[in-house]
């Protein structure tokens, strides 16, 4: 779980960037990519859920 958390927040990172650049400076590509990290969030968040679930009840 915690290499897991750690992509997360590595994503996070990025998605935050790209997500300044394209609310401050209108950076259509950087909102291209934060879209997709975005994406990528959702399925690492509903991973981590799972794992959390399986851990909780152990």
């Amino acid at each position: 779980m915690k290499d897991l958390t750690a992509k997360i927040q590595e994503i996070w990172n990025e998605f935050s960037k790209d997500a300044t650049l394209q609310a401050e400076k209108g950076n259509k590509a950087a909102g291209m990519r934060a879209r997709k990290a975005s994406l990528s969030i959702d399925k690492m968040m509903k991973e981590f859920r799972k794992i959390s679930v399986e851990e909780a009840r152990k």
